[in-house]
């Protein structure tokens, strides 16, 4: 299966990629070559799939980008597996369970690699993005796709608050960084950046 679910890679890490569940959620693996440690994100749907893929790539926690429901099926059963799974404290009661909570800049140690958490309200209060250090990869969740940012029709959800989260947080980062988001196709930030103020006068 790793070589069907491989994405990227770069010296050190790898990254894998499975769609899952009707809402095709793109789930990713981001492993280190060095150590064989991963981490998941978002364990969405289609639980035994992702146990397979966990087992099969060194899995050893699981981290939630938000706490909407396409996003967290599968975690009863990966908890259930021995896995732990953190989200942010402002999504947490979103999840029908969770072993811990992610706070923004936290730095989260995956074999030799580090993911820094960089908190992104608006899609949800307690949405979360993660970079890897040393890569251009940003993991942006239900927070910024190919052609804006993410749904704010959703209850908890508000659009100046993600715009400012897509502005403040990410278009900062540097303009070749790969946006892999939480659905469809990855994008980049250069890619993305020139059109905010098209997003903020169309108002979604």
């Amino acid at each position: 299966m790793a070589a069907d679910t491989q994405i990227w890679s770069d010296t050190g890490i790898e990254v894998h990629q499975v769609v899952v569940g009707p809402m095709d959620n793109n789930v990713y693996v981001v492993r280190c070559t060095e150590t064989g440690e991963a981490v998941l994100l978002d364990a969405a749907n289609e639980h035994d799939r992702l146990l397979e893929l966990c087992r099969g790539l060194g899995v050893r926690r699981v981290l939630e980008t938000h706490g909407h429901w396409d996003h967290i099926q599968a975690v009863p059963a990966l908890r259930d597996a021995g896995y732990d799974v953190a989200v942010t404290g402002a999504d947490a009661d979103m999840l029908p369970s969770y072993d811990s909570t992610i706070d923004d800049e936290d730095v989260i140690e995956v074999g030799n690699l580090r993911l820094h958490a960089i908190t992104t309200p608006g899609h949800t209060p307690g949405s979360v993005c993660f970079t890897v250090e040393g890569t251009d990869l940003l993991f942006s969740g239900d927070t910024l796709f190919p052609g804006g940012p993410g749904n704010t029709k959703l209850p908890g959800a508000d659009f100046a608050t993600i715009i400012r989260s897509v502005e403040d947080r990410l278009f900062t980062l540097p303009a070749d960084t790969l946006v892999l988001p939480g659905h469809g196709d990855s994008t980049t930030i250069g890619a993305e950046r020139p059109h905010l103020q098209e997003w903020v006068d169309r108002g979604w």
